[in-house]
């Protein structure tokens, strides 16, 4: 492979979106600060919050189909924070914290439970992937969290497992990534199942290598140590 995944910044002092700027500091369990200046709203899942000026008000997001997701599990509100001041995020996990810039037209499709937060002018759904995470502990398949630019620019921040890195897909350009490998996938890239039998002439059995086939153009995130966080059947 002439271009192999790179790995994407750790440590980020200036970011800068329209109405907030932001900056991503620590080595093991990266912090997100972001300050906002009022103009833009920050919506995120309420259990991630470190720490935020007390002027900042809280409230509550719903989300479409809430329903589905409880029953599996996931968070059935958003938290949404508004007005002027400065708010920081961290998972309980080590791992990495980066964003993504969304510009307009742009959508980006994510692995349930890496979401940390987003800008509240992107338009949110989920969706669920069946069939996917069958080769993951024996579930019947997950959500996938989906973030997109309507209007205007937007920035997705999100928590990678280990260290994150990304692939640029050209068009027709292919890599095969581990199940639960990719974090994120540009909605251009199609995604398809890919199966190997091994047999094992030790024991006489049979088994099976399962990857995920990512076909460009459009990036590709791969996290390099996966977590499995069960969501139900």
């Amino acid at each position: 492979m002439q271009n192999p995944p790179q790995i994407l910044p750790t440590k980020i002092l200036d970011g800068q979106a329209p109405g907030i700027t932001y900056r991503i500091e620590g080595e093991l369990v990266p912090s997100l600060h972001i300050t906002l200046d009022g103009s833009v709203s920050v919506f995120f899942e309420h259990h991630i919050v470190l720490w935020k000026d007390p002027q900042l008000q809280i409230g509550m997001r719903a989300v479409s189909g809430a329903f589905k997701r409880l029953i599996a599990g996931m968070q059935i509100f958003m938290t949404e924070t508004k007005g002027a001041g400065e708010i920081a995020f961290s998972r309980d996990g080590a791992g990495h914290v980066f964003p993504l810039h969304l510009k307009q037209g742009q959508t980006i499709e994510v692995r349930e439970h890496q979401f940390l937060a987003a800008t509240a002018n992107l338009d949110y759904g989920f969706s669920r992937q069946k069939g996917i995470s069958n080769m993951l502990l024996g579930s019947t398949g997950f959500f996938v969290d989906k973030f997109e630019a309507k209007k205007e620019e937007g920035v997705v921040w999100l928590h990678g497992y280990g260290n994150v890195f990304e692939k640029q897909l050209a068009q027709g350009e292919q890599i095969d990534v581990e199940p639960g490998g990719w974090i994120y996938r540009d909605e251009s890239v199609q995604m398809s199942q890919q199966m190997y039998g091994l047999r094992t002439g030790i024991f006489g059995g049979a088994g099976n290598l399962i990857f995920n086939r990512f076909t460009g153009p459009g990036r590709v995130g791969i996290q390099s140590m996966y977590l499995y966080l069960p969501t139900g059947n």
